[in-house]
């Protein structure tokens, strides 16, 4: 019976991932690392190259859109070359900010994309659950994203530097990337903010804007993003620690 089942299931496409696009964001000024922190390495590995082979070894994922700097265009597709990924649809050149690339990026993903994933191209100790996690509660919420819940006493500024007030974190996260959304919601909050001139810091906010709700998912804090040179040392030691390196 249930191999009968198993058949008429995929005849049907029931219980088949949905084609997923994922839009891995590399076109910061990476001012604050003081050198392109993309392709600085981590254990001899490129930033960007540990980030896109976690989406190349995720069997969710479909096709990869990457967006980068037009200066550094030829490093990235260098990369890319050398490492042989089967999944790169586009290598597309980034915009003025944060949610222009991610514009950009957006309008070469496939038409096929029933889902669209957002990902920091520094976010590069993320890993293949991870953004499986993320993406089969955004398939059963409609959105959701990586997060980890805060666990520091948080507080409050006056705005000159003293304490005004201490908040309560019991419902207080940590937002990461990936970021999933149904693709063509996450296409019309991306091009609403963008005819109203309204900026954000990621794409959760495009969301918000829209009335949609965001399911957060717990992935931990290892899922960090590279921002300054010493972030190097803190992947590095994570990675071996994940390997049973360090020791």
């Amino acid at each position: 019976m249930f191999k009968i089942f198993s058949k008429v299931a995929k005849a049907f496409g029931v219980g088949k991932t949905p084609f997923t696009s994922a839009i891995i964001l590399c076109a910061g000024a990476s001012s604050r690392f003081g050198s392109s922190k993309q392709t600085a390495t981590v254990l001899s590995k490129p930033v960007v190259a540990r980030t896109i082979d976690a989406f190349e070894k995720c069997e969710k994922i479909n096709e990869i859109i990457l967006v980068v700097p037009k200066d550094d265009l030829l490093s990235f597709q260098d990369i890319v070359a050398e490492n042989d990924y089967a999944k790169i649809g586009a290598i597309v050149i980034g915009g003025e900010t944060r949610q222009a690339s991610a514009m950009r990026g957006l309008k070469h993903i496939s038409s096929k994309a029933k889902y669209v994933a957002i990902h920091d191209g520094a976010r590069c100790l993320v890993t293949p659950e991870i953004i499986e996690n993320v993406l089969m509660d955004a398939i059963d919420f409609g959105c959701a994203t990586a997060a980890t819940k805060v666990t520091d006493t948080v507080k409050l500024s006056d705005g000159d530097g003293f304490i005004k007030k201490t908040v309560d974190r019991s419902n207080l996260w940590n937002v990461q990337t990936p970021q999933i959304f149904e693709a063509e919601s996450y296409k019309g909050a991306s091009y609403v903010a963008w005819e109203k001139g309204i900026e954000v810091t990621d794409d959760c906010m495009l969301a918000e804007y829209a009335g949609l709700s965001i399911k957060l998912v717990e992935t931990g804090k290892d899922n960090i993003k590279i921002t300054y040179p010493e972030d190097i040392a803190l992947a590095e030691h994570i990675l071996m620690k994940r390997n049973g390196e360090d020791k």
